[in-house]
């Protein structure tokens, strides 16, 4: 550590015997520095806060809430675009000496760095301009500034408000164009469409139209197929029991007899077994008890007895009549439908080329036709919003806090400058005079010399001053340190200076 120390005792030893040296140089880079701060324009900084109201209740009503926040996005985006600014630079004192494209485009490449656009928030912008010509009066920097932010402010207005109603104009008459050609392509497919269906019946709808045909067909073809059976089966048991009735009921003298009762007792147990009564049922027992009676009883009474129509089996012929004709009916039917289903397989194996065809034909007028109901949904919604931006915009623009007039520089920070020159320059002063001290072969104590020869050293002998070498050596001192407060109070001066000019901007 006592190393240390000495290292730093050397060092300011080594600066302060070169304390002119060191002084000069701080002179010489301060002035120099002073100058080039000098010459750094002023730049002010205006500032200004917009509100934008994203969506209304009729917006979010018609479903067009999206717009907004889409135009937020965009104006994010391009508000600071080249075109943009090339309006800002025209509009402003930044064009007067602008007359050829490289000069505006310079004029916009510097613009560009100046200007910023910054969200707060979801629906709150911050938009800033800097300004710094050197060309122009620190007032007129000011009010460029707060020139540039207004017209920034317009360009908002003009592009966002105003602009969207054209633009929704534009848009309607590019999809009413659309909308005819799209018109005039679906005609033709379906004039198409007819004349091929009109040459070929069977393969209306394609091919895929033939296949639903067919299936639906099938299906019925059981269905036909399971009420045959049925009828089938209805015939074959009113069959049986016609089989079973007597064409007449025999009756015996003026009463009848137990043949006529027997008669009856079948016909009632046919009528039974009709209804769905099986043997097992107790009434078609007891009825089969009943005619075993009666039979005995007939097969003793005398003949001579006379017969008579039986109702019942008119009825039965009568019903078999009308379930044969259902049972001829369903047949033709299933013939009709397997003649169908042939040709239409027919048709499909036979002409591949057709079917593809009706394929094709078909697909094509299904296209066209479903972007043509698109294309019209999407002209009736942007006619609605349309509707909606010429009564009332959903889009509301608020401007918060207006373009500022800036009444100090925003760059650059002078005061912090000038005092950096300063300790700049007796830093380099005081950097110079040790180099230079250390570029000459002379130790400053004992302790350095004994440690770089190696050689223990046995002693020192001070210098001797005589009293009118301290009288001018105080001399001296003095104009050191007046020389160094005259370079302090040269900065302090170029302060106050820098806050009255400052303070002096309109």
């Amino acid at each position: 550590m006592q190393e240390v120390f000495d290292e730093i005792r050397g060092a300011l030893h080594t600066v302060w015997n070169r304390r002119w040296l060191a002084l000069a140089v701080a002179w010489g880079v301060c002035i120099l520095g002073w100058l080039f701060v000098a010459t750094i324009p002023n730049s002010y900084e205006s500032r200004a806060r917009i509100y934008v109201e994203l969506d209304d209740v009729l917006s979010k009503q018609l479903e067009i809430s999206g717009e907004g926040r889409q135009a937020i996005t965009k104006v994010r985006q391009t508000l600071t675009s080249a075109v943009n600014l090339e309006k800002v630079v025209r509009a402003t004192k930044l064009g007067e000496n602008v007359n050829t494209q490289r000069e505006m485009q310079s004029a916009v490449d510097g613009l560009t760095k100046n200007v910023g656009v910054k969200s707060t928030e979801d629906n709150l912008f911050e938009l800033t301009a800097t300004i710094g010509d050197s060309s122009l009066t620190d007032a007129e920097n000011a009010a460029l500034a707060q020139d540039v932010v207004q017209k920034l402010i317009d360009i908002f207005r003009e592009e966002n408000v105003s602009g969207n109603r054209g633009q929704v104009a534009d848009t309607l008459v590019f999809l009413d164009q659309q909308l005819d050609d799209r018109k005039k392509e679906l005609e033709a497919a379906e004039q198409r469409r007819l004349a091929f269906e009109a040459q070929h019946p069977e393969l209306i709808g394609g091919s895929g139209s033939v296949s639903s045909r067919l299936n639906t067909m099938r299906d019925e073809m059981r269905g036909v197929d399971s009420d045959i059976a049925a009828a089938s089966s209805s015939l074959a048991a009113i069959d049986g029991q016609i089989s079973s009735t007597p064409r007449t009921i025999a009756t015996f003298g003026a009463e009848g007899g137990a043949r006529g009762a027997l008669s009856q007792a079948q016909s009632q147990l046919a009528a039974m077994r009709a209804r769905g009564l099986t043997d097992s049922h107790p009434d078609i027992q007891a009825q089969q008890r009943q005619i075993a009676a009666l039979r005995e009883q007939a097969a003793r009474e005398p003949a001579g007895s006379t017969g008579a129509p039986n109702p019942a089996y008119a009825s039965l012929v009568a019903m078999r009549s009308e379930r044969q004709a259902n049972y001829q009916a369903l047949q033709a039917r299933k013939a009709a439908l397997q003649s169908d289903i042939s040709r239409l397989i027919a048709n499909q194996a036979e002409e591949p080329a057709v079917a593809a065809e009706a394929n094709r034909i078909t697909r094509d007028y299904e296209v066209l036709k479903e972007k043509y109901d698109e294309l019209l949904n999407d002209r009736e919604e942007m006619r609605l919003r349309g509707q909606v931006e010429t009564e009332r915009s959903a889009f509301q623009f608020e401007v918060i806090d207006p373009p500022t007039a800036p009444t100090k520089p925003a760059a650059p920070n002078r005061p912090l400058l000038l005092v950096g020159v300063l300790l700049a320059g007796f830093g380099a002063g005081a950097a110079i005079a040790f180099v230079l001290g250390q570029m000459k072969s002379s130790f400053t104590t004992a302790d350095k010399l004994e440690r770089v020869l190696d050689i223990p050293v046995i002693g020192t002998i001070s210098r001797s001053v005589t009293a009118e070498a301290r009288r001018l050596e105080r001399m001296q001192l003095k104009k050191f340190f007046a020389a160094s407060g005259a370079l302090a109070g040269i900065c302090l001066l170029l302060l106050v200076v820098e806050v009255i000019q400052v303070g002096s901007v309109a």
